[in-house]
């Protein structure tokens, strides 16, 4: 079922698995570039006629009505409700606990004062994927954050069916997370529509959440106006594993990830051949019986891979250089060798610590840097909603010892009108 590479043909996987991550923006910059301009210029008409031609659907009005996020909550099932709400909690109490604070500091004496001012973004739109599909878990990994961050209007986008409604469960977490405004729209539109505002939907500082190659290249576009969390590309999921791993249990995490879409990248790095072989004789069972066996079938063929390695350090070499998205470690010592673990958006240690518990409940967040940027950027958190501004006080004796060497340095750079800035302050003064 998956292609096995050899320890000598990692390089060559992991080259195939780049060109997955090459993709080529311009050929759809153009629609994207006319749309987000449209919307810009157009705003409110311009959405409704978008959403009439990309979701089917002709609007009246485009924010949901308080009404409709009361009557969707009544209709949640009771026992799925208690898991969102279980879930929210969960978040919470995890992202609570990196809450930043404004701080101050006196270096070495009490007429200097330094330290740094932190203060939430004050209007924040989230982008929730929908139509076809529902991600309520969406809904709460960004919204928690951006309220505990301390947001003050957080709008909500997410595309209408058919019937030009909202899924129950996406607006039954809104409204558990704290969510001021939803709105029905989607695609490039609403991307362009938080950015710039229109008459209906309010102009946001920063937009959060994932979406199709549209949404991510108008916010790619819109980024030089607006902040963003980040461009995410295709899903992917890397299982560490040794021989004392379960080869069903692989099977299944690798296919969890495949489902996501024909793009998504699910890969086993072992040095165990007989476990290899094991885990493609339970994935040619398990295929078969999945619903989305197509869309598994040929994420698996296309980007699916066995990596195999000589040791258990090259194992984790290779996990390193490819910097996965979701990492699973199914190793005798987890607890140890995560520790030597440095690229990874979300690590998941044990057997009973399968990917999905990170999706959905145990509280750290799903949005994770993909195509090997976990190398430098991380999971979106409290970090994603705030701003954070230096504070610098200097009396007059502490700027007068201090001032020869702020006026060298500015020299050092030619720039004059700095060092003056300094010396005015100390007429008649002397430099060292």
């Amino acid at each position: 079922m998956l292609k096995v590479y050899e320890s000598k043909e990692n390089a060559l996987f992991i080259e195939e698995l780049e060109k997955r991550n090459a993709v080529d923006f311009k050929t759809i910059q153009k629609v994207v570039e006319q749309i987000v301009e449209d919307v810009k210029l157009r705003k409110d008409k311009a959405v409704l006629e978008y959403t009439k031609k990309f979701d089917g659907v002709c609007l009246n009005h485009l924010e949901v009505t308080k009404e409709e996020i009361k009557q969707a909550y009544s209709r949640v099932d009771v026992d799925l409700l208690e898991t969102l709400i279980q879930a929210h909690k969960n978040i919470i109490d995890y992202h609570r606990r990196f809450i930043k604070k404004t701080m101050t500091y006196k270096p070495d004496r009490e007429d200097i004062i330094l330290g740094q001012i932190v203060t939430p973004i004050e209007k924040v739109g989230i982008y929730v994927p929908g139509g076809k599909a529902a991600y309520p878990s969406t809904v709460l990994m960004n919204a928690v954050p951006a309220k505990l961050a301390g947001v003050e209007e957080l709008i909500m986008i997410t595309p209408p069916n058919k019937n030009g409604e909202i899924q129950d469960s996406i607006l039954a977490a809104a409204h558990i997370a704290g969510v001021d405004r939803i709105f029905k729209v989607g695609g490039a539109q609403g991307i362009s529509a938080m950015a710039y505002g229109t008459e209906s939907i309010p102009r946001v500082y920063k937009i959060t959440g994932p979406g199709n190659i549209y949404v991510a290249m108008a916010k790619k576009i819109v980024s030089s106006f607006v902040g963003i969390d980040m461009i995410a590309g295709p899903s992917e999921i890397l299982i560490i594993a040794d021989e004392h791993a379960n080869p069903e249990h692989i099977a299944a995490d690798l296919i969890s990830q495949a489902e996501h879409d024909e793009m998504a990248a699910s890969i086993l790095v072992t040095s165990s051949y007989e476990l290899a072989e094991r885990v493609n004789q339970s994935l040619g069972k398990r295929v078969s019986q999945m619903k989305r066996k197509e869309i598994v079938k040929k994420a698996l063929t296309d980007y699916g891979a066995i990596i195999m390695t000589s040791s258990l350090d090259e194992t984790i070499e290779v996990a390193n250089e490819i910097a996965p998205e979701h990492l699973e470690i199914l190793t005798r010592n987890p607890f140890e060798d995560y520790k030597k673990i440095k690229n990874a958006g979300a690590i998941f240690l044990g057997e009973y610590t399968p990917e999905p518990v990170g999706d959905y409940y145990a509280g750290p967040n799903h949005t994770l840097p993909t195509n090997a940027t976990s190398k430098f950027s991380s999971a979106l958190s409290v970090d994603d909603f705030i701003k954070k501004t230096s504070l610098i006080y200097y009396s007059k004796e502490a700027l007068e010892k201090e001032k020869n060497h702020i006026i060298r340095f500015a020299e050092n750079e030619g720039l004059s009108g700095h060092a003056n800035a300094i010396r005015v302050r100390f007429p008649g003064g002397q430099n060292d």
